[in-house]
C-alpha cells in the first residue's frame, strides 16, 4: 500500500463526541457554541460533523472560508471572528450574518455596503478587557455606541471579549463579568436589549468547571477545545478525546552524530542563535517534514524515549537514543500536535489529509 506522508489523520467520530460533550456542558449553563473552523480551514467533513452534533453558529477569521463554507451548501449561521477589513466589507456583508468590530470607520463602511444590499447585518462589539489584542477599552465603549447606534445597516447584536491569545490572560470571573457590565451601560444607551454576550474562547471553558462564568454569558467561540480538547496546550477539557488528530512523517534518516554542532556558529535559518548541551553521540532521525508544515516545538511524539530536537524547514530531527522500538529507514512516526502545529499542517498543501 502506498503511504500518504507526511499526512494528518483526522478521526470524525472522536470530533463529534468532543463537539457533543462541550455543546452540553455549555447547554447546561445557558451557553450557546460559535464553533471556530480557523484552525482547520473551514474542512467541509470536519464541519458536517460538528453541526450534527449540535452546533448552530460557525465562526472563522478567514473570509475564504466562510466563502468555502457558503460555497458548500453550508446553511448555519456564520461569523466572522478577525476585524472586518474596510476592503472586503462587500463580502463581509453577503456572507456573513455577524461580524465582530472595534472600529467606528469599518462599522460605518459596513452599514452602508448593507444598504445597499438591502441588509442589516448584525455587529458584535469587542471589548479589550486586558489582553490587548482587539477591542474597544472599556472606558471608551459608549463613546463608539453612541457613533454607531443610528447607523441604519447594521445592529449592535452583542458585546465580546478575547484573552490569551495574545498577552496570555487568563479568563477570571472578574474580567468576563466586565461584559455584563458593559452590556447593561449600551442597553440603557439604546434602549434595547443586546442579545449575545460572548465570553471569550476554549481557554474560557475552565470557569464553567470551577463555577466561575458569570451570569448572563449566553456564547463561547469553541476551535481548539472542539479539535484537541484543550487550550493554548495547558487547559485540558474534561471528559474529551485528546487525540482526535494524529500528524504522521516518514523516517529519511537514522544516524548516530554528535549532540553539538562543529565549526563557527552564526543564526540559523530562521534567525535563531541555538544553544546545545554537550550530551556525547545520540542516534538521531529525520524525518520529511519541517516547518513549513508544522511547529516543531508543539509537537508531541506518540511513542516514549523520542525527543524532538528542532527543524529546518523541510526536516524534523528527533533524538532515538533512549527508543526501545526497531526504527528503519521508511517506517512512519506519530505526534499529537498542539495548537500552532495543526494550524500550520492544515494549511499547508503538502500535509495530505486523511480521515478515518
Amino acid at each position: 500500500m502506498i503511504k500518504l506522508n507526511p499526512r494528518i489523520e483526522i478521526d470524525l467520530t472522536k470530533i463529534k463526541q468532543n463537539t457533543e460533550r462541550i455543546v452540553n456542558m455549555c447547554r447546561n449553563y445557558g451557553i450557546n457554541v460559535a464553533a471556530v473552523t480557523k484552525v482547520f480551514c473551514a474542512d467541509i467533513p470536519i464541519v458536517r460533523n460538528i453541526l450534527e452534533a449540535g452546533v448552530k453558529t460557525l465562526a472563522d477569521s478567514r473570509i475564504q472560508n466562510i466563502k468555502h463554507l457558503v460555497d458548500n451548501g453550508i446553511k448555519a449561521e456564520k461569523e466572522l471572528l478577525r476585524i472586518p477589513m474596510i476592503s472586503e466589507a462587500r463580502d463581509v456583508v453577503s456572507l456573513c450574518d455577524i461580524s465582530l468590530n472595534t472600529e467606528v470607520e469599518t462599522i460605518k463602511t459596513l452599514s452602508e455596503e448593507a444598504i445597499r444590499q438591502g441588509k442589516v447585518h448584525k455587529i458584535i462589539l469587542m471589548v479589550d478587557v486586558g489582553d490587548l489584542r482587539e477591542g474597544i477599552w472599556p472606558d471608551d465603549i459608549l463613546t463608539v455606541v453612541r457613533k454607531i447606534k443610528d447607523f441604519k445597516g447594521v445592529r449592535i447584536y452583542g458585546v465580546g471579549t478575547n484573552v490569551g491569545c495574545y498577552g496570555g490572560v487568563v479568563p477570571t470571573y472578574g474580567n468576563t463579568k466586565i461584559l455584563m457590565d458593559i452590556k447593561k451601560d449600551i442597553e440603557k444607551e439604546l434602549g434595547s436589549p443586546l442579545e449575545v454576550v460572548s465570553g471569550g474562547s476554549s481557554t474560557t471553558l475552565r470557569l464553567l468547571e470551577t463555577g466561575e462564568m458569570p451570569e448572563g454569558i449566553n456564547q463561547l467561540r469553541i476551535g481548539e477545545g472542539i479539535i484537541l480538547g484543550t487550550s493554548s496546550g495547558s487547559y485540558r477539557v474534561p471528559g474529551v478525546h485528546y487525540d482526535a488528530v494524529k500528524i504522521y512523517a516518514e523516517v529519511i534518516e537514522i544516524k548516530e552524530k554528535p549532540s553539538v554542532p562543529i565549526g563557527e556558529r552564526e543564526r540559523d535559518a530562521f534567525g535563531r542563535m541555538k544553544e546545545f548541551l554537550d550530551r556525547g553521540m545520540r542516534k538521531r532521525a529525520i524525518l520529511a517534514i519541517g516547518r513549513q508544515d508544522i511547529v516543531p516545538e508543539t509537537l508531541i511524539p506518540v511513542e516514549e524515549g523520542v525527543e524532538i530536537l528542532g527543524g529546518s524547514s523541510d526536516h524534523l530531527i528527533l533524538d532515538i537514543t533512549e527508543y526501545n522500538g526497531d526504527l528503519k529507514i521508511g517506517d512512519e512516526m506519530a505526534f499529537i500536535p498542539e495548537y500552532s502545529s495543526l494550524l500550520a499542517a492544515m494549511t499547508s498543501k503538502y500535509v495530505k489529509k486523511v480521515y478515518i
